[in-house]
């Protein structure tokens, strides 16, 4: 095993038009797993018919993501909840805190956040983490509910190496990485040096944050060789060193073969 795209929402609807024809770009690159982090309850169907039609490629995990978190989220999340005894998850999330936009509902998705890591212990799985403006909010939250007892991806990592420190310091959490380390003057970079190869995956997010040279275009599981490249560069070693060991990061992780 080797080159895995640990978070990408391929099931959304920018990709109907031509969604074999990206897989198959994907397999040619060499992604031998792509990891589907739920968002809400409207994407579940859509999500699970991928990983239907695509079994052992696409695998899926389910959460509730910070940016769906309504006023409703409490009847959301139970319905999410259930379905971990029908269908077989890889993992929780996309869950966390987003405060870039909006801070309505700043309680509600501290709650909502905190209720899924429960379920990361219930179920034994891995959390996958979106944290935008939000570090000093995720932490306390990962702190009370019991950092210890829970493993996981802090999923599109763009911190400080002060973050990133925080992040070490939890013995079973690493960085997701993707399109953004390539944007000039990223301000990760820094960061990305210092981490150990053992505690980093790499990612897409596709359809979003695509690398140079696709910045600002629909990005895809294929255009994950560029975050490659640049995790390379940093690291002074090869592409294939990389995609091997975060390729083992990922399984280690997610618990695949």
């Amino acid at each position: 095993m080797s080159l895995i795209d640990t978070h990408a929402h391929i099931y959304q609807e920018d990709f109907d038009p031509d969604l074999e024809i990206v897989i198959a770009r994907a397999r040619q690159t060499g992604i031998e797993k792509i990891l589907l982090p739920n968002i809400d309850l409207k994407s579940v169907d859509r999500m699970h018919r991928l990983a239907d039609t695509f079994p052992d490629y696409c695998l899926p995990m389910m959460g509730l993501h910070p940016t769906s978190v309504q006023s409703d989220y409490s009847a959301v999340l139970k319905k999410l909840r259930q379905l971990f005894s029908v269908r077989k998850y890889i993992a929780v999330g996309e869950i966390g805190l987003d405060l870039h936009w909006d801070k309505t509902f700043l309680q509600e998705q501290i709650l909502a956040f905190e209720e899924q890591l429960k379920w990361s212990i219930d179920v034994q799985l891995p959390v996958v983490i979106h944290c935008r403006d939000a570090f000093s909010y995720v932490m306390e939250s990962l702190d009370k509910i019991g950092s210890r007892y829970l493993r996981g991806i802090f999923h599109s990592f763009g911190g400080s190496p002060e973050e990133l420190t925080a992040i070490l310091a939890l013995e079973h959490f690493i960085i997701g990485v993707n399109g953004v380390l390539t944007f000039k003057n990223s301000k990760a970079e820094a960061a990305i040096r210092l981490c150990p190869p053992e505690r980093i995956v790499v990612e897409t997010d596709a359809p979003y944050l695509a690398p140079v040279p696709y910045r600002g275009k629909r990005n895809e599981p294929a255009y994950i060789r560029f975050t490659v490249e640049k995790l390379a560069t940093l690291w002074e070693t090869d592409a294939r060193s990389v995609e091997i060991q975060t390729g083992r990061n990922a399984c280690r992780m997610f618990g695949l073969p």
